[in-house]
């Protein structure tokens, strides 16, 4: 494109976007017009798609459907809600700024039309299935104990980073009931800062000695307590 040819669409363009009326040497040039009525058609679908989004925006949130047991304490959902929520705005935004670029770039001629599109193609990180993570039906038909303690005693190994840990055991969830107490050795790592009186909850799968589990402190056993509630009753229906 020469750059007469560049000069003309960005007349053309600032012409459509600020509605001045058109000179009549403009309105006799041919070309010019023609990039006018291009302009002015973009604008208008691009006004369009901006009152889209505003409408949405302005709509109430959906209600929020009942609550559920779930693995995640509550303060981490609403985390989530937040982003969400955040995204979306993001994302308007975005399409606003890339049908501003579009028409800039038609007419300065000059701008790649694949620039930042990288960044768009990036995948979500996949979570685990509820169905077999801690707490759900199929993790607790595989498990072999399920249960909620109490340290009694936290030892550090020498020359170790495991600890061993005895628990006094106030729960069972599988099986039914069980010894009153166990006694782990665990890395220190996965249960940082365990001292002891601590409440635990940990769960063995099937075929295994140690927790392949553990929840310390009563702030992270209650979410977990009652999805584990919940999903029971189709545990005890089902086949490892």
């Amino acid at each position: 494109m020469t750059a007469e040819n560049q000069g003309r669409g960005a007349d053309a363009l600032m012409a459509a976007i600020t509605g001045e009326p058109l000179s009549d040497e403009a309105r006799a040039d041919a070309a010019f017009m023609a990039e006018h009525s291009s302009a002015a058609a973009d604008l208008a679908l691009l006004r369009e798609q901006l009152g889209i989004i505003g409408h949405a925006l302005a709509e109430p949130p959906p209600p929020l459907p009942e609550p559920v047991p779930v693995r995640q304490p509550s303060r981490v959902r609403r985390r989530i809600r937040t982003v969400a929520f955040g995204s979306l705005a993001v994302a308007a935004a975005a399409s606003v700024l890339v049908g501003m670029g579009w028409l800039v770039t038609q007419a300065g001629g000059g701008a790649d039309s694949d620039a930042g599109a990288s960044s768009a193609d990036k995948a979500m990180p996949s979570q685990q299935s509820g169905d077999t993570a801690f707490g759900g039906p199929q993790y607790l038909a595989c498990s072999r104990l399920v249960a909620e303690g109490r340290a009694t005693s936290v030892e550090q190994l020498p020359g170790t980073a495991s600890l061993r840990v005895t628990l006094d055991m106030t729960r069972y969830y599988l099986p039914d009931q069980g010894e009153q107490e166990l006694t782990f050795v665990v890395d220190e790592n996965l249960v940082p800062g365990l001292r002891k009186g601590d409440k635990v909850l940990i769960g063995i799968p099937r075929g295994a000695r140690e927790p392949d589990f553990w929840a310390v402190g009563e702030q992270d056993i209650a979410p977990e307590r009652a999805w584990i509630t919940a999903s029971l009753p189709e545990a005890r229906e089902r086949g490892c």
